[in-house]
């Protein structure tokens, strides 16, 4: 029995998320930025044209639910599967038939697959030909961006909504709801206090199947009173639902997004929002070592020789890693965060490296100019190596004028220093050696 099934049925013993799942769009609560009054899909679905689409959101976003609706209001056959006990054979069949049922008698057929991101690239092509032709009217559920995890020919033939994590309106409004209902815990004499509700509410994280079954649980948990009458304050509600859920997927959009939000916060040198992210990765279980490395290359690519010191610090925080371990590896790697963040930033040392890479791709292998070639080894003087190098050291300033570059690469610039941090004397003092370089041009080897 699927999810639809036990809807339909409306089995007490079902789970209470199940046995409140809306039969309308008007019981549909939240997602309004696509289905507010007005909105495409849900004149679509009301007007029963819908044409195939994917839903793409988190856990407890009401994807699931929006089908269970969609199969409420629209007219034909309506079929259910989920992408992980479905195979090619069967989704093969089930496109026959709804070829023949539109042929033959004149229905269209509503295939809504859940999870469909787990449907492999023979499955999925398996269902293009009947979506193209219109035999099958697609609608596809997965908490995976589909852009990644979806054919491209699949998506192309189908239109992608977002929905997002519900709001605390929401979800205050579902727990109220179930609490009233005879569907829900309506027949239950019970009292759920404002903070404990406010509570469930809080640590559902958006998510209306976790706040739906921890309130079941509080509630059918609690022992009468002497009136008979179940009260659940905010001490049973904290039992209850213990430990707040993180929305995270270490391979998912969730990786992908919180890692963008932490690096980004870092070059915008915001430590408080840096460390919110760093503790939100940890929290979720990210691989430590992911984080070190991320801290290590962003050193390097966005405070680079601004401050030199910050890819040191990030070092140190991936050598505690390895040695201490986490917990306590949090600490340094927390210190390296704020260090990083809070230095003075410049990009120029990715600039220098791809301006280097395009030149070496651009220009001819010239060889390396005779001053500077490898004079240590017997023999090399006789083939003039290293003929009128000049050792620096021996000058002023520790600085003397030669090429250094092969000679069809006579001037080329590569390393732009900008005037953060300590790349600023950097700046001033290259700016000083080609002032000498401008004014003895002549006197070059």
């Amino acid at each position: 029995m699927d999810l639809f099934e036990q809807s339909s049925l409306r089995h007490e013993q079902a789970p209470l998320a199940v046995r409140m799942r809306p039969e309308s769009l008007d019981e549909y609560v939240g997602q309004e930025h696509i289905l507010g009054p007005g909105k495409l899909l849900r004149r679509a679905i009301a007007e029963d044209i819908l044409r195939s689409i994917i839903l793409y959101g988190p856990p407890g976003s009401g994807k699931t639910t929006l089908g269970y609706v969609i199969s409420r209001t629209t007219k034909g056959v309506f079929i259910n599967v989920s992408a992980t006990t479905t195979g090619a054979a069967e989704l093969k069949r089930l496109a026959e038939e709804a070829r023949d049922r539109r042929a033959y008698h004149g229905e269209r057929t509503i295939l809504f697959v859940d999870e469909i991101q787990r449907l492999n690239k023979g499955q999925q092509d398996v269902l293009l030909p009947a979506v193209e032709k219109g035999d099958l009217i697609l609608i596809g559920a997965t908490t995976e961006n589909p852009y990644f995890e979806v054919n491209a020919a699949l998506l192309s033939r189908s239109q992608i909504y977002q929905l997002k994590p519900l709001e605390e309106r929401h979800l205050l409004a579902l727990a109220k709801r179930a609490l009233k209902d005879p569907r829900g815990l309506g027949d239950v004499q019970c009292v759920v206090t404002d903070d404990a509700l406010g509570h469930l509410v809080r640590i559902a994280n958006g998510d209306a199947r976790v706040l739906l079954n921890n309130l079941e649980f509080a509630v059918l948990t609690t022992v009468p009173n002497a009136d008979g009458v179940r009260i659940v304050d905010l001490a049973v509600a904290e039992e209850a639902a213990q430990a707040q859920r993180v929305r995270y997927d270490k391979s998912g959009d969730q990786h992908y997004d919180v890692i963008s939000a932490f690096i980004k916060s870092m070059r915008g040198s915001d430590p408080d929002a840096a460390l919110y992210w760093f503790a939100r990765m940890l929290y979720a279980g990210e691989d430590p070592r992911f984080i070190v490395r991320r801290l290590l290359v962003h050193a390097a690519e966005d405070v680079g020789m601004a401050d030199p010191t910050a890819l040191l610090v990030a070092q140190a925080a991936a050598t505690a890693l390895e040695w201490v371990g986490l917990p306590e590896a949090r600490i340094p790697m927390a210190e390296a965060v704020i260090y990083i963040a809070t230095a003075p930033k410049s990009n120029s040392v990715v600039s220098a490296i791809d301006a280097a890479q395009e030149a070496v791709e651009k220009s001819g292998a010239e060889p390396v100019p005779v001053h500077l070639r490898d004079a240590s080894y017997p023999g090399a003087a006789k083939l003039g190596h290293g003929l009128g190098y000049k050792y620096p050291h021996d000058y002023p300033h520790h600085y003397v004028i030669q090429e250094y570059l092969p000679a069809n690469l006579k001037g080329l610039k590569l390393y732009e220093p900008s005037d953060q941090g300590r790349e600023k004397a950097i700046k001033e003092r290259l700016a000083y050696f080609a002032q000498l370089k401008a004014r003895n041009m002549t006197k070059e080897p």
